[in-house]
């Protein structure tokens, strides 16, 4: 299986609760598209993260650009915002950011000309295909593949 060496995926929203959910399935969406059905759940679960965060920090109806990025072996996400505050751990953890550094390998902020920037990455290879063509169903009854031990003699 050959994998394009980058994949891309950029949106601009402004945040609300019903456009945070929307982009999760997209994001979700694109995932799946890239082969990385693992990669699922921890992203989507960090990107609602960083886009709560923006929502709860920045305000109800600010504009954000979540990007995606795979390039065959690492996947990463970041949401720019216009707030020029950066976002802090808090001393006892538990906050927003806490999830995204546990969802994920490495997580950082920088400032920009328009405000800042919060990303993470994930170690995502590229899937291998095993070689071995799926199982074919059962027929009725049976409930294993194997012939017990009694049936053999």
């Amino acid at each position: 299986m050959t994998v394009p060496l980058d994949r891309h995926y950029l949106a601009e929203l402004q945040v609300s609760a019903e456009r945070v959910s929307q982009l999760r399935r997209i994001v979700a969406a694109h995932l799946r598209h890239w082969n990385l059905d693992l990669q699922v759940r921890p992203v989507c679960r960090a990107t609602e993260e960083l886009l709560t965060n923006v929502r709860r920090h920045v305000g109800e109806g600010a504009r954000c650009v979540v990007e995606l990025r795979w390039s065959g072996r690492q996947l990463t996400v970041s949401v720019a915002d216009g707030d020029a505050r950066m976002p802090r751990l808090p001393h006892g953890g538990g906050g927003g950011l806490s999830r995204v550094m546990a969802l994920s390998d490495s997580w950082g902020t920088c400032r920009t000309p328009d405000g800042k920037v919060v990303w993470f990455t994930r170690y995502a290879p590229t899937p291998r295909p095993t070689g071995l063509p799926p199982w074919a169903p059962l027929p009725a009854g049976l409930t294993s593949r194997s012939r017990p031990e009694a049936a053999l003699v």
